[in-house]
């Protein structure tokens, strides 16, 4: 600490990100007006999609806030533009050509967000005025509430991109960080308030519990499987030069946990909205809904876990292609040892990957289902941060902590070249 303060150049960018996360946190508790904030907190304590959608807006979705969609809507535009760069040969081909080519990506990126913020700011609107949380609007302001939600999560975007400007690591990925530890005060406060002499050892138990959890998520998220790449050199003396291939346990990230909860989701939301309905067909299906798929039942757990499993082999597979890095490799005259160039490499390689990638889904799929194992276990009725919430902030951690020993081993070169 005392090294990276004494760096005039990473001291100014900490000093900008902290003040651009102030300014975030302090729009997160400007409430969008004529709209009862006490009502849609009270709906939100019972309703796990919206607490999900609160940990990527930093508390502005239970306030009502000017920036409640916070940054979901940037984050799915990202997750479309990574698929669509997969599957549109130009997008490929845009997204190689280096810094100016991530520039223009990033661009459509957020092109893509300001119809999804307008469309997720209008679904909002409708999920809680069919729940009768907020009242229905005119058309004047129901125009006026869908323009401000939209503008507060643009905002929210063009923070992010400041801290990734200006200030040190990814300002998106810092906001969501900032909004899940923010919580950690008043969580830990409540937590040890509720602590007695009958549920010591259940505390115990679970302070050893969630020091595992931290330590398997590190080194799941920085594990790798090194694959040797030969490749031989003619000359005067033949050489022999040895490369790897890293192979990450957990190449999707978080993603499959935020496509599944996407879809495990859906019947509890339907089933409000289903339940109050005329039909008795419908009427029956919402109370199935809202009976069985809520975050402690067993099925809707379950469920989740093949979801999150499947999705992480989905993803795996759309970034991660075989076929294309065997062909790399034999075209820069590589060759895995014991492995004949070509097809048998892009074989081989997804061999590994599947194997590496049922590790990985495994893991994701456990820290998704967190919550649940916890309370049913070790009797804990709640939790500071759920599973998705570590994953991203250990994430986050190891993420800005490699770009400030980058940034603190450069001024170190500058100063000995002077």
């Amino acid at each position: 600490m005392i090294k990276i303060f004494k760096n005039p150049e990473l001291r100014r960018k900490i000093i900008i990100s902290l003040i651009i996360i102030a300014v975030s946190r302090l729009i997160a508790h400007i409430p969008v007006p004529g709209v009862d904030i006490a009502a849609i907190r009270s709906y939100l304590s019972g309703n796990a999609l919206f607490g999900f959608f609160d940990l990527f807006s930093g508390g502005g979705f239970q306030n009502f806030s000017i920036v409640t969609l916070g940054l979901a809507p940037y984050i799915n535009a990202s997750i479309v533009m990574q698929l669509l760069t997969v599957m549109i040969p130009s997008l490929e081909e845009l997204s190689k050509e280096g810094e100016i080519g991530r520039e223009k990506i990033n661009m459509y990126t957020k092109f893509v967000t300001v119809p999804m913020t307008l469309i997720q700011a209008y679904g909002i609107y409708f999920l809680l005025s069919k729940q009768r949380v907020i009242g229905s609007l005119d058309t004047f302001n129901l125009i006026v509430l869908i323009l401000t939600l939209s503008a507060g999560s643009m905002l929210l975007v063009w923070l992010g991109d400041l801290i990734t400007e200006y200030g040190i690591g990814n300002g998106v990925s810092l906001l969501i960080f900032v909004s899940i530890i923010g919580r950690l005060p008043v969580a830990l406060y409540g937590f040890l308030a509720t602590a007695s002499v009958e549920n010591f050892m259940n505390i115990i138990i679970f302070a050893g519990l969630a020091l595992a959890v931290i330590t398997s998520v590190v080194l799941v998220n920085e594990g790798t499987r090194n694959i040797p790449i030969e490749y031989g050199r003619t000359g005067v003396k033949s050489q022999k030069v040895t490369n790897f291939l890293p192979i990450k346990i957990n190449q999707a990230g978080v993603i499959p946990i935020i496509f599944a909860v996407s879809v495990v989701m859906l019947p509890s939301l339907l089933g409000g909205p289903l339940q109050a309905s005329s039909n008795s067909l419908l009427h029956n299906l919402g109370r199935f809904f809202t009976q069985n798929f809520h975050s402690n039942s067993l099925g809707y757990n379950v469920f989740y876990f093949f979801l999150v499993v499947a999705f992480t082999y989905f993803y795996t597979s759309v970034q991660f292609s075989p076929d294309k890095i065997a062909d790399d490799v034999k075209k820069r005259g590589g060759f895995v040892p014991g492995v004949r160039p070509g097809s048998a490499t892009a074989a081989y390689l997804k061999k590994i990957v599947n194997r590496i990638t049922l590790a990985g889904a495994l893991f994701l799929g456990t820290i998704a289902i967190l919550p649940y194992l916890v309370q049913s276990f070790v009797n804990v009725s709640s939790l500071t941060i759920g599973g998705t919430g570590l994953l991203i902030v250990v994430s986050v951690v190891l993420e800005t902590i490699r770009q400030v020993e980058s940034l603190t081993v450069n001024q170190s070169y500058e100063k000995f070249l002077r």
